[in-house]
């Protein structure tokens, strides 16, 4: 952990699931860190590695979505490709010395208010244990 550090997170949820769940999580008053800002969007199918890596660019130490659960997704196979763009992402970030981990997706169903919580918990603990993204620093790419 870095002391004083406080993450600035960036969540994609998708509006039929996660969006869901994180409303539930806030009408059971369970708590999860205020850090996490999230953006509602149709479905994280349409999530584009542009708008990550963006999100990383313009000052976030990490950057999640979350979705509908595997099987489940209202737009059929959009969870499905974010999970790709997601592995793309951790791909290109590793090639430029960035750690892949500053990038997940997560899958939670509208009921799963505590889950929800839990991920936003457990991804902002990772984060903080990564430390600051140097943002707008040259970086080696890995060798």
């Amino acid at each position: 952990m870095h002391d004083g550090f406080e993450p600035s997170i960036l969540a994609f949820c998708c509006r039929q699931c996660s969006y869901a769940a994180a409303d539930l999580a806030g009408a059971m008053r369970l708590q999860y860190p205020p850090q996490v800002k999230i953006l509602q969007v149709p479905c994280t199918g349409r999530v584009e590695i542009v708008h990550v890596l963006e999100a990383l660019h313009q000052g976030a130490d990490g950057v999640f979505l979350s979705g509908c659960l595997l099987g489940d997704c209202h737009y059929q196979q959009g969870n499905h490709r974010a999970a790709k763009r997601v592995s793309r992402i951790k791909e290109i970030l590793g090639q430029i010395g960035v750690e892949p981990e500053r990038v997940e997706i997560f899958f939670n169903s509208a009921g799963m208010g505590a889950g929800f919580a839990e991920t936003c918990r457990e991804f902002a603990e990772r984060i903080s244990r990564l430390g600051p993204l140097k943002h707008g620093e040259s970086r080696e790419p890995a060798s």
